[in-house]
């Protein structure tokens, strides 16, 4: 049984403005990296059961990069969305807005190369991106 990380964040706006920048790879490309020395040059995103998700995460020096790929298993707009990802660990992130604020909170399995606080700490980055790419445009 793999070990679940949760985490965590209130997005100072709107449920639809949060799943926008969330699911559409223009806005998705302008967040989904966890420090400033990375960028997510490309992503496609086929929101519907059985669809495909994918991002390219990359070292902007060129020196490292990996496509990071999942199918989803639930969508339910504006509220949840689940996914595989292609070593099988799966990913469920909800969404409960609230006037102008949405909570947005993912839940991951761990995988087992990297310690634990070093994948929350990663996955956290990426999410507290977000929320500042969603505040702020």
């Amino acid at each position: 049984m793999a070990t679940k990380i949760t985490i965590s964040a209130l997005v100072n706006a709107p449920i639809n403005k949060v799943w926008d920048n969330w699911t559409k790879p223009e806005h998705i490309t302008k967040w989904n990296f966890a420090i400033d020395t990375w960028q997510c040059p490309t992503a496609s995103n086929d929101l519907k059961v059985g669809g495909k998700y994918i991002a390219r995460m990359e070292a902007k020096d060129g020196s490292f990069g990996f496509d990071f790929e999942a199918i989803y298993d639930t969508v339910i707009d504006k509220q949840e969305l689940t996914y595989t990802m292609t070593d099988g660990r799966k990913a469920t992130t909800i969404f409960v807005g609230n006037g102008n604020e949405t909570s947005v909170t993912t839940v991951f399995d761990a995988e087992s190369e990297n310690p634990v606080e070093m994948q929350q700490q990663g996955w956290q980055a990426i999410l507290d991106n977000f929320k500042k790419y969603t505040e702020t445009n």
